[in-house]
């Protein structure tokens, strides 16, 4: 079962074509940790660009888009409505639904464009790096959807919807098998163990932050506060990872 979790995971996360039947998706559902597993393959897919040789600025725009064309543009429509909703006046309902309205306000549109310049940033700055410093990016996928299996865990859904469809089948005790899953992340980069383990340091820090206001602002995980904590999780421990790797 875990197999078929980890393909409906891939379906769910992915532009591949697996893992999009019903069973697929019903065993994802019900394990948190096919996150993180789902994040190796994916994180190696995405890394390929930045061993392409070339000027660091160019291999940082293909980084990108590579991103967006192994993982779609699903999450980034999370990072749109949670742009939206953080700008505008109001309470936990209003901006759930201004959430779902699919007019892209200027929140929105600037958390989009934040996001996909920090993807750029971080791609330069890799290329520019070392050549196994690309196992970064692989830390960086593997953190970002531990990030999102963590909200699973610990996060309740506002209402029925994608959010309540993973909440409502994980505990907190869940988080454990979660995280240890991450740690060869951060093994597979030796000896640049430190600067891996700093960006899944710091992809769960920003979960943290996304969970906190989500509760506070938002009255819990909606599906929108997953696809959004994958991209700003992924680009936090990018940048983090290559501070980290300048200075170790």
């Amino acid at each position: 079962m875990v197999l078929t979790a980890l393909r409906g995971a891939l379906g769910f996360l992915s532009r591949l074509p697996i893992g999009r039947d019903a069973d697929a998706w019903t065993a994802f559902a019900e394990r948190p940790i096919a996150f993180p597993l789902a994040g190796y393959p994916l994180g190696a897919l995405v890394a390929l660009p930045l061993l392409v040789p070339g000027p660091p600025a160019t291999v940082g725009i293909v980084f990108a888009v590579g991103v967006y064309a192994v993982t779609g543009i699903n999450h980034v429509d999370g990072v749109a409505d949670l742009g939206d909703a953080l700008v505008i006046h109001g309470d936990a309902a209003a901006r759930r639904e201004i959430m779902k309205d699919t007019t892209l306000g200027v929140g929105g549109a600037l958390a989009v464009a934040l996001v996909v310049a920090g993807l750029v940033a971080a791609g330069s700055a890799i290329a520019a790096l070392p050549a196994r410093a690309v196992l970064l990016a692989v830390a960086a996928e593997v953190g970002a959807k531990a990030g999102m299996a963590t909200l699973v865990c610990v996060g309740s859904s506002p209402h029925d919807g994608l959010g309540a469809g993973f909440t409502t089948n994980a505990g907190p005790r869940a988080l454990t098998p979660v995280w240890l899953l991450v740690l060869p992340a951060a093994l597979l980069a030796w000896p640049a163990i430190v600067p891996a383990a700093a960006a899944l340091l710091a992809a769960a820090i920003a979960t943290l932050v996304v969970l906190r206001w989500a509760r506070a602002h938002l009255g819990g995980v909606t599906g929108d506060v997953l696809g959004a904590t994958n991209e700003i999780a992924r680009v936090t421990a990018l940048h983090v990872g290559v501070i980290a790797w300048t200075h170790w």
